[in-house]
């Protein structure tokens, strides 16, 4: 059985349906950076997201290569994720998405090192004809952080981000949202082939005692 990140670490991936805290370890991540409506139609956002899974992907299928990654196991690609803000903005506007930055990314199995990247930045831009140079390895260390599983729609995160301040609030923890912690999500459906309204998204705040 190939390793499955969303299954071996059920504590960051598959949270309850209330708000919990947690501590996240540090991680490797394949990121591209940008800025823009994710829903724009072959915008930057999604042309981002074609750019990091032809990199997960080469290096997912790196031992049917001559590139041989020191303690490689077969495993499954995880989910796609992203870091979000806006400029000025105290939380998140919804209702204006063209002022969205972000950081999408693929989390990165620990035995992949900064030369395994590389490799694969270039494998997969010869062999998609797609240009990889925006993909970028990137370390976060999240450290102390509120989670929850909203289900349905992005438009309606705020009432369950107000869980989530209410639930710190009354646990003396306050949101240490910065530019360095950023909020954070976990998309763990397909929205090409699952329903708004089925949707489960991770959201993750960064906390610190009030």
């Amino acid at each position: 059985m190939a390793f499955d990140f969303k299954k071996e670490y059920k504590e960051y991936y598959m949270p309850k349906n209330t708000p919990e805290i947690v501590t996240v370890p540090k991680a490797n991540y394949i990121a591209v950076k940008g800025k823009g409506n994710p829903n724009e139609e072959g915008g930057a956002y999604q042309q981002a997201v074609g750019v990091l899974y032809a990199v997960a992907y080469t290096l997912k299928m790196s031992y049917k290569t001559n590139h041989k990654i020191e303690g490689f196991f077969e495993y499954v690609v995880p989910p796609l994720e992203g870091f979000w803000w806006q400029d000025n903005v105290d939380g998140v506007d919804y209702s204006d998405k063209s002022t969205f930055n972000w950081i999408s990314v693929i989390r990165l199995p620990d035995f992949v090192s900064k030369e395994d990247f590389e490799w694969a930045v270039a494998t997969a831009a010869e062999k998609k004809k797609i240009d990889c140079s925006s993909a970028e390895f990137l370390t976060v260390d999240e450290g102390l952080c509120v989670q929850i599983m909203h289900h349905g729609p992005f438009d309606d995160e705020p009432a369950t981000v107000a869980l989530m301040d209410e639930y710190i609030k009354s646990n003396g923890y306050e949101n240490d949202i910065t530019n360095k912690r950023l909020h954070h999500e976990i998309y763990m459906s397909d929205a090409r082939k699952v329903a708004p309204k089925k949707w489960k998204t991770v959201i993750r705040h960064p906390i610190k005692k009030a």
